[in-house]
C-alpha cells in the first residue's frame, strides 16, 4: 500500500475519545471490506451479550454467578438496590479507612502509624495491584506497598527480609474470594509466624479483603483482625482491579481511587456504542480475530513505551489468557481458544526480541501502547533540538514503521498522559475488548475450568504425600520407590512420589535417599 493509501486508511479507522483524549489506531491491522462484512453479524450479537451481562445475566454458569465488574464504576446499572448500596458503601468504607490509616487515627500498637502496605493475593488479587503500584504510586506515597503473591518460601523470606524493621508499623491485606485459595492462605500463615517472631500481635495490624462468610472473614471476625473490606461475589479475579480488591491498596498509597473509577466509566460509556469503528473496544477485538483468523493464530505482543506501564502486558497476560484460553466454546465443541500475550515495555525491547519481531517468525501481532506527555515539566535536550522523549516517541514510530515494511501487524493505543483517569480507561478498554472477543468465537470468557483443574491436581499430590509420609514413618528398612507406590496404592503415580520424596529432602524433612541419585530406579528411600 502506498503513503497516500496508507495515510488514508489510517483516517478511516482512528478511534479518537475527546474527554479522554485516547486513541486506537487499527490502520495497520490487514482486512478489508468483504471480512468487516462477514464480522458485522458476530458483533451485533456481542453487543446483545455485553447489555445482557451488565444486567446481571448470569455468565459463570459452574459457580452460578453474575459477572458485574462494569456496576463498579456505574453502580447506577447494579441489577438490584442492594448491589447498588453494597458498591457505594465499599468505596466510601475504603475512602474512610485510607483518611484514617494517614492520619494516624487508625495505627499499629507499637507505632506512631501504619508506614508499609503488605498485600498478599494471588493471580488478579496480585497483578491488578501491582500493575497500578507500578504506575501510578507516588514517588513519595504516604505508604511504600510490598507484594506476596506466590506460595514461594524464599520469595516470602525477600519479601519479609525488606520489612523486618518496619514489621511493627506495616498494615497486612489479605485478599481472597473465599479464603481456601492455597497461596494468599499460606502466605498469611508465613506472615504470621513472621509477625510470632518479633513477638507481634498480628491481628491489630491485618486486614482481610474478601466475601462475607468466607474462611478467611471467619478467621479475621474470630482473631479481631482491623477490618474486612467486602469483595463482591459477582466480580471475577481478572477484572477486580476497580473493586475493593484493588481500590484499598491504591488508596491506601495515596492514589485517586474516584479519578480511576471516572475514567473506567467514561470508558465504559464509549464501549456500549453498538457500532464497531465507534467502539474502541471493538476495535480492538475486531483487530484480534482478523489477525489470528478468529483462532488466535497470532501472539499478542504488548509494548508501552512507558516504565510506569511496565506491568501492564503481565496485566493483560492474565486478563486475556485466562479469560479467552478455553477448550470447549459454548455449544461443547472441542475448540481450543485462546491469545497468548507477552511483552515487556518500549524502548527496552528494540535491544532485546524485537529483532525476532521483524526478521523472524510473523506469529504476533503488537500493541503499542504510547503515552503523549514524557514528564511533568520541560525536558533538557540531549542533543540539539532533541530530547529523550522525543527519542521515545521515534522509537515507537521507527519501530511500528519498520515491522509493517515487512508485514508485521500492529494496533497502536494512545494515552495523553499515565494517571489514574487514563489507568482506569485502560483496564475498561481491555475489559471490554475481552468480553466482545469471547462472544465473536463463542466461549465463556468468565469461567476458568483449567485453572481449578490445576487446583485440584495440587491437591492430589499433597494428599499423596502425606501417605507416603506416613507409609515411611511406619517402615524399619528403607523401601524401593516401587514398594512405597504398592504400599499407598499408587502403582501408576512412582515419578510423583519420586518428585515428592526428593523436595522433601531438599527441605530437611527427614526423607532420606540411599543409592545412586542419578539411578532412580535403583533408590531406596527411609524415613529418618
Amino acid at each position: 500500500m502506498d503513503s497516500k493509501a496508507l495515510w488514508q486508511r489510517y483516517i478511516n479507522w482512528l478511534y479518537y475519545h475527546e474527554g479522554l483524549k485516547f486513541y486506537v489506531d487499527i490502520s495497520r491491522i490487514k482486512f478489508d471490506d468483504s471480512f468487516l462484512e462477514t464480522i458485522k453479524p458476530k458483533f451485533e450479537k456481542a453487543f446483545q451479550d455485553i447489555e445482557q451481562l451488565e444486567k446481571g445475566a448470569i455468565a459463570n454458569p459452574d459457580e452460578n454467578r453474575m459477572v458485574g465488574h462494569y456496576w463498579l464504576r456505574s453502580p447506577e446499572l447494579a441489577p438490584t438496590p442492594e448491589i447498588k448500596q453494597e458498591i457505594v458503601q465499599t468505596i466510601e468504607q475504603i475512602e474512610t479507612f485510607a483518611k484514617k490509616v494517614h492520619s494516624g487515627e487508625i495505627k499499629p500498637p507499637n507505632a506512631p502509624k501504619f508506614t508499609d502496605i503488605l498485600s498478599i493475593g494471588i493471580g488478579g488479587s496480585a497483578l491488578g495491584p501491582q500493575f497500578v503500584a507500578e504506575a501510578l504510586s507516588p514517588n513519595d506515597p504516604p505508604m511504600q506497598i510490598h507484594f506476596i503473591d506466590n506460595t514461594d518460601p524464599a520469595g516470602i523470606d525477600r519479601v519479609l527480609y525488606k520489612l523486618k524493621d518496619r514489621l511493627k508499623s506495616t498494615l497486612v491485606i489479605v485478599i481472597s474470594k473465599s479464603g481456601g485459595t492455597p497461596e494468599p492462605r499460606n502466605g498469611m500463615m508465613e506472615v504470621k509466624a513472621a509477625y510470632d517472631a518479633q513477638n507481634l500481635d498480628f491481628a491489630p495490624h491485618a486486614v482481610a479483603t474478601t466475601t462475607p462468610d468466607s474462611k478467611l472473614g471467619k478467621i479475621a471476625k474470630s482473631e479481631g483482625w482491623l477490618n474486612i473490606t467486602p469483595m463482591a461475589d459477582w466480580v471475577g479475579g481478572r477484572t477486580s482491579e476497580l473493586s475493593s480488591v484493588g481500590l484499598l491498596p491504591a488508596a491506601l498509597q495515596g492514589i485517586d481511587i474516584q479519578a480511576m473509577l471516572d475514567g473506567a466509566k467514561e470508558m465504559d460509556i464509549a464501549t456500549r456504542k453498538h457500532d464497531i469503528k465507534g467502539n474502541p473496544s471493538a476495535l480492538l477485538a475486531l483487530s484480534w480475530y482478523a489477525v489470528g483468523n478468529g483462532r488466535g493464530e497470532k501472539d499478542m505482543v504488548v509494548l508501552p513505551y512507558k516504565d510506569s506501564l511496565l506491568m501492564f502486558s503481565r496485566y493483560l497476560q492474565q486478563l486475556v489468557m485466562e479469560s479467552l484460553g478455553k477448550e470447549k466454546d459454548l455449544d461443547g465443541n472441542i475448540v481450543n481458544q485462546g491469545i497468548a500475550v507477552y511483552g515487556n515495555k518500549g524502548s527496552t525491547d528494540q535491544h532485546a526480541y524485537v529483532q525476532q519481531l521483524r526478521d523472524g517468525v510473523p506469529n504476533f501481532f503488537l500493541t503499542f501502547i504510547e503515552v503523549l506527555e514524557d514528564r511533568q515539566g520541560i525536558s533538557p535536550e540531549v542533543e540539539p533540538g532533541v530530547t529523550s522523549g522525543d527519542y521515545l516517541s521515534g522509537f515507537l514510530q521507527g519501530t511500528r514503521q519498520a515491522l509493517y515494511e515487512n508485514q508485521r501487524d500492529s494496533i497502536t493505543v494512545t494515552i495523553p498522559k499515565v494517571n489514574p483517569k487514563n489507568v482506569g480507561a485502560l483496564i475498561a478498554l481491555y475489559e471490554r475488548a475481552v468480553s466482545f472477543y469471547g462472544s465473536l468465537v463463542n466461549i465463556n470468557a468468565y469461567h476458568q475450568p483449567g485453572v481449578e483443574a490445576g487446583k485440584k491436581a495440587a491437591a492430589t499430590v499433597l494428599e499423596l504425600q502425606q501417605q507416603v509420609v506416613n507409609v515411611l514413618k511406619q517402615e524399619v528398612s528403607p523401601l524401593s520407590l516401587e514398594e512405597i507406590a504398592q504400599k499407598v496404592g499408587a502403582d501408576d503415580k512412582i515419578e510423583i512420589i519420586y518428585k515428592i520424596l526428593r523436595h522433601l529432602a531438599a527441605n530437611q524433612q527427614n526423607i532420606v535417599f540411599h543409592g545412586n541419585l542419578g539411578q532412580p530406579v535403583n533408590l531406596a528411600v527411609s524415613y529418618q
